[in-house]
């Protein structure tokens, strides 16, 4: 049987998340990750090395391995030691084989090998980028980490320099996909980031291969303020100039006063879907009862297992090799 092939774009702990719930089933995964991370440890090494952010890479390498959970343990420890202090022990490793071997790209691959990953884990370019936006009011902010501070309504995101490239391997995976997926995780600093790579875009607008969009569950102050479903779509057709996406895994569930209070107070609330305006679109709804779990702290996140076994229907759907899961998953 041919084995299906997923190809995942984001960054942050979304995409991480989502890699290791589907690293389970029998399928052929290729992460295409952000660098344009200038927050933190990751800020420090990219600054400091002029190479591109690792956080989001060494995350989902953790996630991929084949030696968790101390692996991932041991590339999250952080070392409490004056010179090396607040570095995770995996940035550490990814620019030290950097070093090794003048190029991210290739330290990537071969920390993959070492790590036995399960899949391929590619930047989605190996420049070292800045991630900037223009605010609808004009002002031009510079820096990823500085984009939410401002909470002024994005008009568009792009990198500096603008000629960034992609690997040759990131563009033959979306090429070759039967599957791509967006999201979950922040619209614009972990998911269009990687659109903004010219070649990146260009190759899951000619890529053949169904698109899929995971709404995040809630807004996030200062980039999403508002968004509905179709606003975080609407997002990603104008960076790619197209309308690609042919799916949507959105949440369906009403909250507590007590969660919807919590997330008032941090500026944040619920995404929420307009069943006729998707599909208007064009776009079918996938959602499911138990998408989201409430955490003890009152922090809403995706049911890892749950999305990952509706992703995989969906991708089992469109090779056309078993019908339909309607026992799992509610279209409309």
């Amino acid at each position: 049987m041919k084995q299906i092939k997923l190809v995942l774009i984001g960054g942050g702990t979304g995409l991480s998340v989502l890699a290791r719930g589907l690293k389970k089933f029998p399928i052929d995964i290729t992460c295409i990750v952000t660098v344009a991370d200038d927050g933190g440890s990751t800020g420090k090494i990219r600054h400091e090395m002029d190479i591109p952010a690792p956080g989001d890479v060494r995350n989902v390498l953790a996630a991929l391995s084949d030696v968790e959970p101390t692996l991932e343990q041991l590339f999250q420890y952080r070392f409490e030691e004056d010179k090396i202090s607040g570095h995770s022990l995996g940035n550490l490793l990814i620019a030290a084989m950097t070093n090794i071997t003048d190029d991210f790209g290739h330290a990537v691959k071969e920390l993959s090998r070492i790590l036995n990953i399960k899949g391929r884990v590619i930047p989605s370019t190996i420049s070292s980028v800045s991630l900037n936006a223009e605010m609808e009011d004009g002002e031009i902010v510079a820096g990823e980490s500085n984009i939410p501070s401002k909470h002024k309504k994005i008009k568009r995101v792009f990198l500096e320099p603008a000629n960034a490239e992609p690997m040759d391997e990131a563009v033959e995976a979306l090429l070759e996909a039967d599957l791509i997926v967006l999201g979950p995780g922040s619209l614009y600093t972990s998911v269009i980031s990687n659109l903004c790579v010219e070649g990146i875009a260009n190759a899951i607008v000619e890529s053949k291969a169904k698109k899929l969009y995971v709404s995040n569950i809630m807004t996030q102050p200062g980039e999403t303020d508002g968004y509905s479903v179709l606003d975080h779509i609407d997002a990603i057709h104008q960076q790619l100039g197209h309308k690609v996406i042919d799916f949507v895994i959105a949440n369906e569930i009403t909250f507590s006063k007590e969660i919807l209070n919590k997330y008032k107070e941090k500026g944040a609330c619920p995404v929420y879907y307009d069943k006729n305006e998707l599909h208007k679109s064009g776009i079918k709804l996938v959602t499911g009862e138990n998408l989201a779990q409430i955490s003890e702290n009152h922090h809403v996140r995706h049911c890892n297992e749950v999305l990952a076994d509706m992703i995989y229907d969906i991708a089992l759907e469109e090779i056309g090799t078993i019908q339909f899961n309607l026992k799992r998953m509610k279209r409309s």
